[in-house]
C-alpha cells in the first residue's frame, strides 16, 4: 500500500464516497495496512474492512496534530463506523451577561452571544454553593429589565424588593456605582473561574489599606466578604490549593461503551466535573478513547492546563503539556475522585436503563451469578429448600423457585415429611429433594438450573448425595452460609465447597438473600398453618358422621364440648334429632350403646 511512513490522519470511504472511518497514526502506512492483514479475527473490522471503496489520508507532523485533526474530521463527517459520543444528559452552567450591568444565574441553555458561560456542573450542589457566595458577597442584580446608561440618567428606573432587604446595591437608580458594580463582577468572574484564592489576597489588602486610611465602614465589609469567601474556599478544595490549572482523566468501559470523566482544578478547587459516554464501534482500547477525550474536553471547556493527570498505562503526548501518573498524594486522590465519577455515572445510566427495560436488569445479575459460579449456563430456574419443625414434630419443607431473579410463587411447593422420624434436618432434606426431583424426571419437567441450599456445607453434601449420586443429575449445587450471629455472610459453591467472592453488599447478594428468606418464611407459614390446624382440634372432630354445620349447632346450645358429653340422649336428641343425637349420644357413652340403653 503506497502510504507514507509518518504521522497523520487517514479517511475510509465506500463505494459512494462517503467517509465512514476516520482514524489517526503515528505510521500511516503500518496503521492503514493492520486493517488488511489475515489474521484480523474482530467481527466489526471485518465488516468496516468490506465497505472501504477508498482510502485518503493527510500527513501531518507530529501525533499530537495527527489527534487533533481526527477529532475535527470525526466532528465534521460523523462517520458511521467512529465512536460516538453522548452527554447523557445537559447539565446547568452558570451564564454571567454581557449587559451594561451583568447579571450572573443558572442555565441550560447555551447562548455566547449573550454572556459568558462557566460548567457545566454535574454536580448541582457545587454550583449552587457557587451562586450563594457570589450573591452574599457581590450581590448581583436578579431583575430582568434592559438596563442602560442613558436609562440610568434619565431616572427611568425605580428599586425593586431586593434593594430594600439588602440583596441588591440598586445600581438602576445610582446608589451603587457603575464602576463600583463592575468591580463586583470582575471579581465574581474570577471566582467563577476558580481563582478564589487570589481574590481573597486582593481583598485582603484592600482591608488593610482601609483600615490604614480609617475607612473602618469599608474595611468592615471587606473583612466580611474576605471570611465568606474563606469559608466557601475551605469547604470546595478538594486538595491543597497549591495543585493550579490542572486536568484530570480517567476512563470506565465494557464491551459496548466507555465513559470518560473530565475534572479540571483551580488552587486545589474543582470549578469542572463532567463524565461523558463514547459508543463504542470496533472494539477501541481506552487509550485510543482516552485520547479522543482529552482533545474532546480541552477543545469544549477551553481548557489550556499544563498538566494532565491520567492513570497509569494511558499515554499521551500534547505539545507543552506534562502528562502526570500519581501514584500517591492530593494527585493521586484526584485521579481516584475522577475514577468514582465514571464510575457513579456508569452505574446511573446502567440503572435508568433497567428501569426502562427490567429484563435487562435480571438478565445481568444472572449473568453475574453465572460468571462468580463459572456456570455452563444462565441461572434462569433457581431452587431453594428448607426445613421447618419443633423437636420433630409436624416435621415439613418448602421449595421455592426462581425465574429470572424473580419469584414464581405457582412453582412454589410444600413437602410433609413422612420417612424421617425426630427432629433430622439432613435427613429431612434428603427426602424432599428426592420426592421432588424424582417426579419432575418421571413428568419430564424441567430441572432447575441451580439449587441453592439454606445451610452450609453439611446440608450441600446431603443435597449432593441424592441429586447427584442417587439420581445422576448434574444440577449445580451452592450453599448460603451464616456467621455466629445468624446472618448471611458468604455463598458456597463446588466441590469441596469453597466460599465465592461477592460483595455482601451488592446487588446479587441481596436477590440470593431474598431467595433464601423467602423459602424460610414460605416453610415457617407451611409449619404454622399446620400447627394451628392440631391446636384447634375439637374432640367433636372424632364423632363420626357429624359435620361442621351439626357441631356448630352443638356449640351454640349447649356452649361447651363438656356439657355436650355430660347430655342425655333426650337432649340431644331435641336438638339435632334422633339419627345425629343417637351418634353423639354413643360416641361418649359407648358402654351405654352396648347396653343398649
Amino acid at each position: 500500500m503506497n502510504l507514507p511512513e509518518k504521522p497523520g490522519s487517514y479517511q475510509f470511504r465506500d463505494h459512494e464516497g462517503t467517509i465512514i472511518y476516520v482514524g489517526k497514526a503515528k505510521n500511516l502506512k503500518a496503521r492503514v495496512s493492520s486493517y488488511f492483514h489475515k489474521e484480523v479475527d474482530r467481527f466489526k473490522t471485518k465488516v468496516l474492512v468490506s465497505k472501504i471503496w477508498d482510502i485518503s489520508y493527510t500527513v501531518v507532523n507530529t501525533e499530537e496534530d495527527a489527534l487533533l485533526l481526527e477529532n475535527a474530521l470525526i466532528k465534521k463527517y460523523n462517520p458511521r463506523y467512529n465512536v460516538l459520543l453522548k452527554d447523557g444528559k445537559t447539565y446547568p452552567s452558570i451564564c454571567m451577561t454581557k449587559e451594561y450591568l451583568p447579571r450572573i444565574f443558572k442555565t441550560r441553555t447555551i447562548n455566547k452571544k449573550w454572556g459568558q458561560y462557566f460548567g457545566p456542573y454535574s454536580h448541582i450542589g457545587n454550583m449552587y454553593a457557587m451562586l450563594d457566595v457570589i450573591k452574599k458577597v457581590y450581590k448581583p442584580r436578579t431583575c430582568r429589565f434592559p438596563i442602560t446608561k442613558e436609562g440610568i440618567e434619565e431616572g427611568k428606573y425605580r428599586p425593586c424588593l431586593e434593594y430594600h432587604i439588602h440583596n441588591c446595591g440598586a445600581p438602576c437608580i445610582g446608589k451603587q456605582s457603575y464602576e463600583d458594580y463592575q468591580t463586583n463582577m470582575n471579581q465574581a468572574r474570577e471566582i467563577l473561574k476558580g481563582h478564589t484564592r487570589e481574590v481573597q489576597k486582593l481583598l485582603f489588602d484592600e482591608m488593610l489599606k482601609a483600615a490604614e486610611e480609617l475607612r473602618f465602614e469599608d474595611a468592615q465589609i471587606l473583612k466580611l466578604r474576605y471570611a465568606a469567601l474563606d469559608n466557601f474556599a475551605a469547604k470546595s478544595e478538594v486538595v491543597s490549593y497549591t495543585i493550579n490549572n490542572v486536568d484530570v482523566f480517567s476512563i470506565t468501559s465494557d464491551d459496548k461503551n466507555a465513559y470518560i470523566n473530565y475534572i479540571h482544578v483551580e488552587n486545589g478547587q474543582i470549578n469542572q466535573s463532567f463524565t461523558f459516554e463514547y459508543k463504542k464501534k470496533l472494539n477501541e482500547t481506552d487509550e485510543e478513547l482516552l485520547q479522543l477525550g482529552i482533545i474532546e474536553m480541552r477543545e469544549r471547556f477551553q481548557s489550556e492546563a499544563k498538566e494532565i493527570i491520567l492513570p497509569d498505562g494511558i499515554d499521551i503526548e500534547l505539545k507543552d503539556v506534562v502528562i502526570t501518573h500519581p501514584v500517591r498524594g492530593d494527585k493521586n486522590h484526584l485521579l481516584e475522585l475522577s475514577e468514582m465519577n465514571g464510575k457513579q455515572y456508569k452505574f446511573d445510566r446502567l440503572k435508568q436503563a433497567e428501569k426502562l427495560n427490567p429484563e435487562q436488569k435480571q438478565t445481568r445479575l444472572m449473568k453475574e451469578l453465572q460468571d462468580a459460579l463459572k456456570l455452563p449456563k444462565l441461572p434462569y430456574q433457581i431452587e431453594c429448600f428448607d426445613n421447618s419443625n419443633i423437636s420433630g414434630t409436624d416435621a415439613v419443607a418448602g421449595c421455592v423457585v426462581f425465574k429470572a431473579m424473580k419469584p414464581s410463587k405457582k412453582d412454589y411447593r410444600k413437602y410433609n415429611i413422612k420417612t424421617v422420624v425426630g427432629p433430622d434436618d439432613y435427613a429431612s432434606m434428603q427426602e424432599v429433594v428426592r420426592r421432588r426431583y424424582t417426579r419432575m424426571i418421571e413428568e419430564g419437567t424441567p430441572l432447575p438450573d441451580l439449587i441453592i441450599t439454606d445451610g452450609g456445607v453439611g446440608q450441600m453434601h446431603v443435597v449432593r448425595e441424592v441429586v447427584v449420586d442417587e439420581l445422576g443429575l448434574h444440577i449445580p449445587i451452592a450453599g448460603l452460609a451464616k456467621d455466629d450471629r445468624h446472618r448471611t455472610n458468604e455463598l458456597l459453591y463446588g466441590w469441596p465447597a469453597q466460599t465465592i467472592g461477592i460483595d455482601v453488599k451488592s446487588e446479587l447478594f441481596k436477590v440470593l438473600t431474598q431467595i433464601q428468606d423467602e423459602v424460610h418464611r414460605y416453610a415457617i407459614s407451611f409449619h404454622r398453618d399446620k400447627r394451628s390446624k392440631h391446636a384447634l382440634h375439637s374432640e367433636l372432630d372424632d364423632i363420626r358422621g357429624i359435620g361442621p354445620k351439626t357441631k356448630e349447632l352443638l356449640i351454640k346450645k349447649l356452649k361447651t364440648v363438656k356439657q355436650i358429653k355430660q347430655a342425655d340422649l333426650q337432649t340431644l336428641t331435641s336438638i339435632l334429632g334422633e339419627s345425629k343425637g343417637t351418634i353423639t349420644y354413643q360416641h361418649f357413652h359407648p358402654d351405654k350403646a352396648e347396653k343398649g340403653e
